[in-house]
């Protein structure tokens, strides 16, 4: 599969997301690895509102706070590994579809399960699943035919220890697959200096004010799409035709404003395009005094 498109379009049919959270994470010193924070979001939180729009959501770790409601699974035993837990997860799963992901990937967008969704409906393959940087193959970023992925692994439980402790090859090697390269949705945080790396690039020029926008809506627990080109063009109009501290001001009172409204993008969208037009009329009424000569009563017409 070589296909580097980074768009697709969103997928038609729906789908499950099964999240690996509960590894011991020993190249991070035993740290709580999906609470390490990029970006002032949790690592675990960036991977779970990349994946809002599934139909289900089961995170395989033990219960904690989250940026949204899902559900949880555990494998038996607990550190069972992760071919344990992806068969935890994948009980609760119901949709023809399942992506399953790992909660350390920082840079995961809606567009990336997206793109393996397309991949993997117009093929015949099992999965579709990215490759890294390297070339190398990323199960835990990857779209699986549910009834696959459940054929696999109750061949696999028949061994002597069940699914205890095999590594995802045992079971990715039976699958049919295609590949997605994309080395930035496939960077995971394994270590100390991949998360310095990670919060390195999200301030990197061109991404910055995605990120800065996508951790406000967390916190603040909004999910709005909105024209943030649209916002920044009314906050400099309010600047140069009122005065500087207009900017923020009045795009706060455009926010206030569509929420008095139904909310959404569109009421957005109107107040924008009002406050816009009236820092219009002031700086013509503007310009229009410095072209009266001080703006000053006009002369009489001679007559």
């Amino acid at each position: 599969m070589t296909d580097n498109a980074t768009a697709a379009p969103a997928p038609a049919v729906p789908y499950d997301v099964v999240v690996l959270a509960g590894g011991a994470a020993r190249r991070l010193g035993g740290a709580d690895k999906p609470g390490v924070r990029v970006g002032g979001r949790a690592l675990l939180d960036r991977v779970l509102t990349a994946c809002a729009g599934a139909r289900t959501t089961v995170v395989v770790a033990a219960p904690r706070p989250t940026v949204r409601p899902v559900r949880w699974a555990r494998e038996e035993p607990p550190g069972a590994g992760p071919v344990a837990a992806l068969e935890a997860g994948l009980r609760q799963a119901t949709a023809e579809h399942t992506v399953v992901l790992s909660a350390d990937l920082p840079f995961l967008e809606p567009v990336t399960l997206h793109r393996l969704l397309a991949a993997l409906g117009q093929t015949g393959a099992d999965g579709a699943l990215l490759t890294d940087a390297d070339g190398r193959d990323q199960p835990l970023v990857a779209a699986y035919r549910t009834a696959a992925l459940r054929r696999e692994l109750a061949g696999l439980a028949t061994g002597p220890d069940g699914l205890t402790g095999l590594p995802l090859r045992r079971l990715t090697g039976a699958l049919r697959l295609t590949r997605v390269p994309d080395p930035l949705a496939s960077f995971d945080c394994d270590t100390w200096d991949d998360i310095a790396d990670a919060r390195a690039r999200i301030r990197e020029h061109g991404h910055v004010l995605d990120e800065w926008i996508s951790a406000v809506k967390d916190e603040l627990g909004i999910d709005l799409d909105v024209d943030i080109r649209g916002l920044l063009d009314l906050a400099r109009d309010a600047a140069h035709g009122v005065d500087r501290p207009a900017a923020p001001l009045t795009t706060f009172l455009v926010g206030y404003a569509a929420a008095r409204g139904n909310g959404g993008p569109e009421a957005v969208a109107e107040a924008a395009r009002k406050a816009a037009a009236l820092a219009q009329r002031w700086e013509e009424e503007h310009r229009g005094r410095k072209d009266d000569n001080g703006g000053g009563p006009s002369a009489p017409d001679a007559g």
